[in-house]
This record gives C-alpha cells, structure tokens and sequence, in this order.
C-alpha cells in the first residue's frame, strides 16, 4: 500500500502534461474572441475547479469506507483528499477572483457559484482544523468522517449552481461546446492535474499512514474491527 514509485511516476507524468498544457494554451492557442488573454486563466482555473470536486469526493468515499469498514488506511487518504481539495478551492476562489475584475469590474460577488465554492472551502477547511484539534487518533478518525460527509452535501451545490440560481457565471462546459484549441490545453492540463494530484494525495496518505503507525504500533487494533478471539489451549499435558 502506497507504493512509491508509482506515486512518483504519477507525479513526473503530471507535471510534464501540465508544462507542455500550460506552453499551448498561453503560446500557441488563439486569444478568445470577447474575453481576450483574460480567457487564458481558463487552462489552469477549469482543471483547478475539477480536482477540488474530485478531491473532496475522494474525502467523501474514504469517509464513508472509514466508518463503514475501518482502517487506518481510509483515514489517511481522507487526510490527504481534505487537504488537496481545500488547496484547491482556495486556489480556485483566487484566480476567479483574478478573472472577475477585468470580466466583471469586481474581484468578488456574492454570486450563488462563488458563494457555494467560498462555503465549501471553508467548511472543509473547517475539518482540517478539526482534526489539528483532536488528539485521540480514533475520535479524530470519526469525528472527520461525520463532519466530511455532511460537508459534501454542498459539493453537488457548487457544481449545479449556475443551473440553480442563476449565477453569473458561465455553464459548465464540455468537450462538445469548445473549440479545439482551447480543449487541447485544456484536456491536457486536466489529465496533468489529475495526475499530478493523484501521486501527491498518495504519498501525504502515505506520510500520514505511517506516522499513525509509529505512534500506535503496527499490531495497534482500530477499534471499528473487532479483536480476534483468544484462542484456546488444548487440555492435557503434551
């Protein structure tokens, strides 16, 4: 379990997809018809925006795998997801920010998809701090899973906001709706980040995973398994 050379491999294949991503869509992709080099921020917001719904999806399964079958394994890749996404929301609230002032004359509304996203960072944010606050490894365990799976009730909310309220945002996008030299830079800045993301959620797993276990031991039973049964000694001298 979180091997790493794979991770690495992840990590090194990420980033080269990301570099060559990023030279197309700010050299060689044309400037958008209305929105000029502003649009050029798209590359790198729009995978930013996916990886932080992917992230705390991760959170939300790992959670849910947590408190239905233990492990410590779960927990630590919720660790890893919590703090991924909540990088990315951050990120994501900074560079709308940066595309909003010369696109809407503001840097920040209270628009339902920038609202919904600032609720969503903070929230799992919130977790993070949660878990720095709770020492016994198995109530913090718990604790973050509860609190991540009810947190995730607003992640389909940032997603299907524009849809809902009326955001002035733009709708999502897909591969159908864009011309192919913004898809190119772009479907390969997503593959990079993914990437990229996956091998560095890996190893912080990993890094979590074994600090747990040079805290508690190796053999350290988690108490969502039940302990094994003695087992009996035949009666009789041998």
């Amino acid at each position: 379990m979180f091997q790493m050379r794979p991770l690495v491999t992840l990590i090194v294949s990420g980033a080269l997809l990301l570099i060559i991503g990023s030279s197309i869509g700010l050299l060689a992709a044309p400037a958008e018809r209305y929105m000029g080099d502003v649009q050029r921020i798209m590359y790198i917001h729009v995978p930013c925006a996916w990886m932080a719904l992917l992230a705390f999806s991760y959170a939300f399964v790992s959670a849910l795998f947590y408190l239905l079958y233990g492990g410590w394994r779960h927990d630590a890749r919720l660790e890893a997801a919590l703090e991924a996404g909540a990088i990315y929301s951050l990120l994501l609230c900074l560079q709308g920010a940066l595309w909003a002032k010369p696109t809407w004359g503001v840097y920040w509304a209270w628009d339902p998809r920038l609202t919904t996203t600032a609720i969503m960072m903070f929230g799992f944010g919130g977790i993070i701090a949660l878990r720095g606050f709770v020492r016994e490894p198995t109530r913090r365990a718990r604790w973050s899973a509860v609190a991540a799976i009810i947190a995730f009730v607003n992640v389909p909310l940032v997603y299907f906001s524009v849809r809902l309220w009326g955001s002035l945002h733009q709708l999502q996008s897909g591969p159908r709706s864009i011309a192919g030299p913004f898809l190119v830079p772009l479907g390969l800045n997503a593959l990079g980040l993914v990437l990229l993301t996956s091998g560095l959620m890996g190893i912080r797993a990993r890094a979590a995973w074994l600090r747990r276990e040079r805290k508690m031991g190796p053999e350290a039973p988690d108490e969502r398994r039940p302990l094994e049964p003695p087992v009996k000694e035949s009666g009789g001298d041998a």
